[in-house]
């Protein structure tokens, strides 16, 4: 019998079979292989791993995972009182490297629902829209091979004011996220999408610096009570229909 991780991997390679060639190591030099053996954000996945041995998390939770926004949810628990949810956000994070650590930080916890927020960081090192959204099917691929009853609720990408020159290709990439989680979710799939892009705009339709940190992109304490009241009453109705 396949082991959660086994199957993860045959799934993955199945997408990523028409990835270009990596060189061989003969062709790479000693100190770059050993660059290229230090995964990217190994120590945030390590000291995760790290504290679920120490103190396991329950399982069949709702797990919170993405990108820096997610991680800077120090409020989270006291903001989801009603749910058993887990932070597993790691700053500066892409899709794909969520994708990478399935099987360390999301498998084991066998959530019942994941809520993402991740694709900004994406757009900013210049990933076109269609990447963002292949990358989101492989995690959806990835996840749902071993939890296909596990919901996948993914969070639009949110406007800043540091990124307002990345606006068009964030409505569009969000644009493309929607549109597959509404075909996927006719054919029964467990995806959901919230929109908080749109909540988060002023009333002429402009990033708030006021719900914003200095940096011009992450949400202040104000920022994240904004939000949590678009996102909250959402993945409670969620959390509620897939109990029944």
């Amino acid at each position: 019998m396949r082991t959660a991780r086994t199957t993860f991997f045959v799934v993955l390679g199945c997408l990523l079979f028409t990835a270009p060639a990596l060189p061989s190591r003969a062709q790479v030099k000693p100190e770059a292989a050993t660059q290229q053996s230090k995964l990217p954000f190994e120590a945030d996945i390590l000291a995760y791993e790290a504290s679920d041995q120490k103190s396991p998390p329950p399982k069949g939770g709702v797990l919170f995972i993405g990108s820096s926004s997610i991680r800077l949810w120090s409020t989270l628990k006291e903001d989801f009182p009603e749910l058993p949810v887990l932070n597993r956000g790691f700053g500066g994070s892409i899709i794909a490297d969520s994708v990478r650590y399935i099987p360390r930080i999301v498998l084991p916890y066998q959530p019942r629902m994941i809520v993402m927020y991740a694709g900004g960081n994406d757009i900013a090192r210049k990933l076109t829209p269609e990447q963002v959204r292949k990358d989101f099917e492989a995690f959806v691929a990835g996840v749902h091979a071993t939890l296909p009853n596990t919901r996948i609720v993914y969070v639009s990408i949110n406007p800043s004011v540091s990124r307002w020159s990345q606006e068009e290709r964030v409505l569009e990439a969000n644009r493309q996220i929607a549109e597959y989680i509404r075909d996927q979710s006719a054919k029964g799939v467990k995806l959901s999408y919230l929109d908080s892009h749109s909540k988060l705009l002023s009333s002429d339709g402009m990033p708030r610096p006021e719900i914003l940190r200095k940096d011009g992109l992450h949400l202040n304490s104000d920022g994240y009570v904004l939000w949590r009241s678009v996102l909250k009453p959402q993945i409670l109705e969620l959390w509620a229909k897939d109990k029944q």
